[in-house]
């Protein structure tokens, strides 16, 4: 299984949305809660380019990553072979 990591706030409803969907399927992640450590909301966007949350990276078998912003379900389905 892929290596999941998923920056977070706690205030953010799509990111209790995406954990609450992950642990459904049995998905094990590292979280990272970007609103309370200031050294993880600047590589949040040094990854992202942004701030905005949930921001998903999907680290492949072959080193290959899947960056996915927001819960989108379809996309964290392919990227994990679901779909």
């Amino acid at each position: 299984m892929p290596k999941i990591t998923i920056y977070s706030t706690a205030t953010c409803v799509y990111c209790k949305m995406l954990k609450s969907y992950l642990q459904s399927k049995d998905i094990s992640y590292d979280e990272k809660s970007a609103d309370k450590d200031h050294n993880l909301a600047k590589e949040l966007y040094e990854k992202s380019g942004q701030l905005g949350v949930p921001f998903t990276i999907i680290e492949k078998d072959d080193g290959s990553e899947e960056k996915i912003l927001g819960f989108d379900r379809l996309q964290i389905d392919m990227a994990l072979g679901l779909a």
